[in-house]
């Protein structure tokens, strides 16, 4: 799939991977709508970056709230050919602990934003994508989900972050065979350790010991380097059904 010009949808996308991908996006010539319930960085954003770019406020795990977004984009910038779903919580709490067993409502958001967040807005951008025109191999879209490697090598106190992202790299191939016929293909990425902003604020030290686990090369992930993968799952026509970790070959251990 050509990026240049092309409509994108990026979940998200006003902080870390999602912000990165953006960038990305953008560099290479597509139009991007942002959705992020930060409005401040999201607003930052599309100053920086022009008016290639679009922000509305989401909330992934709301029907209306995605619905109603995706119609502005589809009035401002076309039909989206593609969608990349970067919004996320994280939650560490050991299923047993001190004050008792893990909440139910604190695993329950971290389902309804991760994994319920991601299919809701994979369902209706899949939608408005099997209206357009198809293109080469009668493609019309393209999604990638964001998993991670905690969906494989969950570490104590992830029970529900590691089942929300384990979800998303399940997703995988049964909605790529679902979308088929629509000529619309869907990917996940497994980042490993990262150097977001979040990552940022465990300061120099904790980041320097996170990428000890790490076996090459000896450091956490650029967010440019999630989106370079972004990019190539919307390119490679070839790619679908996969979730492909990107990690530097860490096992958590």
């Amino acid at each position: 799939m050509d990026l240049n010009g092309l409509t994108a949808i990026v979940t998200g996308g006003a902080s870390g991977l999602g912000e990165a991908t953006v960038r990305a996006l953008v560099a290479q010539g597509a139009r991007v709508a942002i959705f992020d319930l930060n409005a401040e960085r999201g607003a930052a954003l599309v100053s920086d970056l022009g008016a290639a770019t679009m922000f509305r406020s989401v909330d992934v795990s709301d029907a209306a709230s995605v619905a109603e977004a995706l119609r502005a984009v589809e009035a401002a910038f076309g039909i989206p050919g593609a969608a990349v779903n970067c919004a996320g919580i994280v939650l560490a709490k050991t299923t047993l602990g001190k004050a008792g067993p893990h909440p139910l409502d604190a695993y329950a958001k971290v389902i309804d934003v991760n994994l319920k967040g991601t299919f809701n807005v994979l369902r209706l951008v899949a939608a408005r994508m099997a209206e357009a025109a198809p293109g080469l191999d009668g493609e019309r879209g393209v999604i990638v989900n964001t998993a991670s490697v905690a969906a494989f090598d969950g570490q104590r106190g992830q029970a529900a972050y590691a089942a929300s992202k384990g979800g998303i790299a399940a997703t995988s191939l049964p909605v790529a065979r679902d979308l088929a016929r629509n000529g619309i293909r869907v990917n996940a990425i497994a980042p490993g350790l990262f150097l977001t902003p979040m990552a940022e604020e465990l300061g120099e030290e904790v980041c320097a010991q996170l990428a000890k686990d790490v076996v090459f090369p000896k450091r956490l992930g650029k967010p440019s380097e999630f989106a370079d993968a972004v990019l190539f799952l919307i390119r490679n026509t070839y790619m679908n059904g996969e979730t492909l970790r990107l990690d530097g070959a860490v096992r958590l251990p």
